[in-house]
């Protein structure tokens, strides 16, 4: 009966009631976390083979939680074979490279963002060969066809719900994402913009109207995560006009908005770039329905992935270096993958950098915004430990406000804000916040019963080094050890990794794809087979993944989630 006991830390998940780093040992069995009371209860710790890590000035957190991060599906494998190169610089890890990754910042669950149902298998099959991480996606849905029309027809808000249910059902899916509503299949018909009110060339639909009906089936069919939105006019000078309407054309349902930094901009019409962090700031306020992720700006190479090919159409030229690709797929939505570098002497890249921290720091509730670069559109996912000493020290963030370009340094708020996120903010706002947002109940928290994934960290008033290297990461049970003398992850005593050999061999851990299954009328199918085989190449019924399939061709293990409100037996 494997049983770990973590001695002499300090727990840190106020979500569980540790709040402040609480001294207390913390023992998983058998994969999951027990109380002690428990552990002595049924075992006699002296007569097993337990395994005790000494955790003296340390600081445990449950796995981390990346809820927006691009690992799988048709647009990352193109970015991969446009820039080659962005595996050798990290910019853009291979799988296997990935997996290593997050794993050595502490982090168990990563959820792709923007899965096409056509593509699913595809993503789900590349989210498998990711080691260490447990994963999850949202099926993209606001600009296929079908959907389309049936809201241009007016079609009964049951109808819609039953078509969203059956898609995230089909495809194995956790959420909904749209991507600016409307706007890629707009963009077919030589359409550049799309504002939230203005009508589709051909449907007639609105960008809002669309938003307000996902936004009201995502919560009609019981999904936890809102509808998961990238906003309209992403990256335009003046876009918090449409970020702002976006908003309220959710109509009090709940939603989330993706990379919130690159919808926050004022300016526009002859007026200067400018930040209006402060404007969004103020909406959450005033919308208790809203939560985003930043998207956090990090300097240096990377390569935008979007399936927002209105976007990267009029970004294209800019690529850096001068190479692009610009897809359509099957009526559902496109791809468009095109290399940049952010650099910190250029005023829009350092305004843009500065306007994310802002966010960040503005937004008084740690489980309201979530710490994200839009891996890789901002940059890395492997940046997340600077970004949280910037976050969590104002002297460092002051130093780097100074190093950037000047006009876009007085531009910005950030000097006037002392604000300093203590370590319980970052559990909240990397694990249980995000654990609660996506319906994972026992995930993301040190709770009695949660999944047994930890990380433990060495106290270090540095936070960069802090959680760049775990001392340990506990993942189901199975330790994992860092030696910051090393390279890579050394053996722990039962030998599960080795330096720098490839980590799929070496990882036993059962991978598991989290998802919902939301109830839905099957008498509706008839329709949508009819009204997709007009526009679609392949069958409604491919899409569908099964539990068999996903295990013994994908391999992945399914689990189930609640729905909203559901009851735990």
């Amino acid at each position: 009966m494997p049983l770990i006991r973590l001695t002499g830390g300090r727990l840190c998940d106020p979500a569980a009631g540790f709040s402040g780093g609480v001294a207390r040992d913390l023992y998983i069995l058998n994969g999951r976390i027990a109380t002690p009371r428990h552990v002595n209860e049924r075992l006699n710790w002296e007569t097993i083979a337990g395994r005790t890590l000494d955790c003296h000035d340390h600081v445990i957190m449950a796995g981390g939680i990346d809820l927006h991060t691009h690992i799988g599906g048709g647009k990352v494998t193109l970015a991969r074979m446009l820039m080659p190169e962005s595996s050798r610089h990290a910019f853009l890890p291979s799988t296997r490279a990935a997996g290593d990754a997050y794993l050595r910042m502490g982090y168990t669950v990563a959820v792709e963002p923007a899965m096409l149902a056509c593509n699913a298998r595809q993503a789900h099959a590349e989210m498998a060969d990711t080691p260490h991480l447990d994963t999850a996606a949202y099926v993209l849905l606001g600009n296929d066809r079908l959907l389309l029309e049936l809201i241009a027809e007016g079609a009964p808000q049951a109808k819609i719900n039953d078509y969203v249910a059956f898609m995230v059902t089909a495809t194995q899916a956790i959420g909904v994402k749209v991507v600016n509503a409307g706007g890629i299949d707009a963009f077919k018909f030589n359409a550049r913009k799309l504002d939230v009110d203005t009508p589709h060339p051909r449907y007639g639909v609105t960008p809002g109207q669309i938003i307000r009906r996902l936004a009201e089936a995502v919560h009609a069919i019981g999904l936890t995560h809102p509808l998961h939105v990238h906003c309209s006019n992403l990256g335009v000078p003046g876009n918090i006009a449409s970020t702002l309407a976006t908003i309220r054309a959710a109509d009090g349902f709940p939603i989330h908005l993706a990379h919130a930094q690159f919808h926050c901009y004022g300016g526009g019409d002859g007026k200067p770039f400018a930040s209006a962090a402060a404007e969004l700031v103020a909406a959450l306020r005033e919308h208790p329905n809203v939560t985003i992720d930043v998207g956090q700006v990090m300097f240096g190479q990377t390569i935008t992935i979007s399936g927002d090919t209105m976007h990267q159409y009029a970004n294209f030229r800019f690529a850096r270096p001068r190479k692009s690709a610009l897809v359509d797929i099957e009526c559902e939505a496109g791809c468009g993958a095109v290399p940049f570098r952010y650099r910190d002497r250029q005023f829009v890249h350092s305004l843009q950098w500065a306007i994310g921290l802002e966010l960040f720091l503005m937004v008084d509730d740690p489980s309201r915004v979530f710490l994200t670069t839009d891996h890789p559109n901002g940059g890395p996912f492997t940046s997340y430990p600077h970004l949280i000493r910037l976050l969590s020290d104002r002297s460092f963030r002051q130093t780097a406000l100074a190093e950037i370009e000047p006009q876009a340094a007085a531009a910005s708020n950030l000097s006037g804000i002392d604000r300093e996120y203590s370590l319980d903010e970052i559990a909240v706002m990397t694990r249980s916040a995000p654990a609660r947002l996506l319906g994972l109940r026992d995930q993301g928290t040190l709770a009695d019963n949660a999944v047994g994934d930890v990380a433990v960290y060495r106290e270090n008033s540095d936070r960069q080094a802090m959680f760049a290297t775990p001392r340990w990461v506990v993942r189901r049970g199975k330790v994992f050890e860092f030696d910051p003398a090393a390279t890579g992850w050394v053996a722990s005593p039962s030998g599960e990794l080795h330096g720098e050999r490839e980590s799929a061999a070496d990882d036993a851990t059962p991978k598991r794809t989290h998802t919902v299954r939301p109830d839905w009328d099957r008498g509706s199918l008839s329709d949508f087979i009819i009204r997709h085989d007009r526009i679609a190449s392949y069958s409604l019924a491919n899409l569908s993944i099964s539990d068999d399939e996903m295990a013994s061709c994908l391999g992945s293990e399914v689990v189930v989630h609640p729905l909203r409100g559901a009851r735990l037996t």
